[in-house]
């Protein structure tokens, strides 16, 4: 425990929390399909910690973030629990349209006593809100992902999005279709994995034309 806190910089509670949440991942597993039943056995490495790395690309001054396609809580939840502590002043809305997922992880908010609002919706069923930070992990192609994040999104909003092996290939396609600002990070759980940090997003002119 000590080396794991001491390391992403968290106290003893939040460590304790997403062991809680680990613990309630296992067990849901075998009600619902969360997660690939391969990855499930390496959960820490290929969720947990997949999912930590992103938390210092989240801007300081951040109040409003949103988190596309939830599903079991990655990497929405696991950041969430994180800025409990770190950033108690960030609300963290979680959207997820299956209502089995929204289950669980209302279950995950309670065992864990964390502070999240998770929405049971389909994203173009919100109402626009500006937001400070977008995630989404493994919902859609960037493409389609920027046309979500869009109507949330103002000059200042920060797009993070962790995409695998076929990232130069998504950009090229949203390329088509979208003006942004792209830094591309390398990721701290696999090799072949980048993190997108996205900004400055906007239709390209035959967008707006049609």
């Amino acid at each position: 425990m000590k080396n794991f806190c001491d390391t992403y910089d968290v106290s003893r509670e939040t460590f304790s929390k997403l062991k809680i949440y680990h613990s309630l991942l296992c067990e849901w597993q075998n009600k619902f399909n969360l997660v690939s039943n391969s990855s499930l056995e390496d959960a820490w490495n290929r969720h947990f910690l997949d999912s930590i790395q992103l938390f210092n690309l989240i801007p300081k001054n951040s109040k409003i973030m949103y988190d596309f396609g939830s599903g079991a809580g990655f990497p929405g939840m696991v950041l969430a629990i994180i800025a409990n502590e770190k950033m108690p002043e960030l609300e963290v809305n979680l959207v997820e349209s299956i209502l089995k997922k929204t289950m669980y992880l209302n279950e995950v908010k309670k065992q864990t006593n964390t502070v999240v609002n998770i929405l049971n919706s389909r994203i173009e069923n919100l109402p626009s809100q500006v937001a400070d930070v977008i995630t989404s992990r493994a919902m859609s192609s960037l493409k389609d992902l920027l046309g979500y994040a869009f109507p949330f999104c103002d000059k200042n909003t920060i797009c993070i999005f962790p995409k695998g092996k076929k990232y130069n290939e998504e950009l090229a396609e949203a390329h088509k279709y979208w003006k942004f600002k792209c830094k591309i990070l390398p990721s701290q759980q696999s090799e072949e994995g980048r993190i997108l940090v996205i900004s400055n997003i906007s239709k390209k002119k035959e967008l707006n034309n049609a």
